[in-house]
């Protein structure tokens, strides 16, 4: 008894590779979409924001980057509360505080991550013009000793170096 094979035939599909022009475009694209990955800020029952920056390694600086919504009551006219700026060393301190042209703003954040756990820091973002209207905004993230291997970071959160790093590159600055 004689057994038949069957022949396998393609449907019709072929493979496509971009020429030079189109992998271009591609690449761009792609590199346009990474800059603008920012962590979103979800509200809370009491009307703060909360940002989770995922798993950070102590005595390490981070640069976090996240997006408010719009808020009727900031406004475009934002900064950071006059009480943390007068704060001798924050943890936390918002750096730049941008306007979004389709509405809210992106915030980026140092943060400087020193003791182990969870953690979670807070800031206040004001209306220049009306001070009466503030936005708390909540940053949590899960902080590991700096023994226990290097976290994957989320998009938005940026490795700045160790905090000894940090300060020898400030006072060579210094010493320039």
């Amino acid at each position: 008894m004689a057994t038949r094979r069957k022949s396998s035939t393609s449907k019709g599909g072929g493979v496509h590779f971009p020429d030079d022009t189109e992998a271009d475009a591609l690449s761009e694209t792609c590199e346009d979409t990474q800059q603008d990955k920012v962590i979103v800020a979800v509200a809370e029952p009491d009307g703060a924001y909360m940002v989770k920056a995922g798993f950070l390694r102590s005595h390490h600086k981070y640069k976090i980057i996240f997006s408010l919504p719009q808020i009727p009551t900031l406004g475009k006219d934002t900064s950071l509360s006059p009480a943390l700026r007068t704060t001798p060393k924050p943890r936390l301190r918002a750096t730049r505080i941008i306007p979004r042209p389709e509405g809210g703003m992106k915030v980026v954040c140092e943060y400087s991550a020193q003791q182990e756990g969870v953690v979670q820091e807070e800031l206040t973002l004001v209306n220049r013009s009306r001070r009466d209207s503030s936005v708390r905004v909540r940053l949590q993230a899960r902080v590991m000793d700096r023994h226990h291997g290097t976290p994957m970071l989320l998009e938005g959160v940026h490795c700045l170096g160790t905090e000894k790093n940090i300060a020898s590159e400030a006072s060579d600055r210094k010493k320039i």
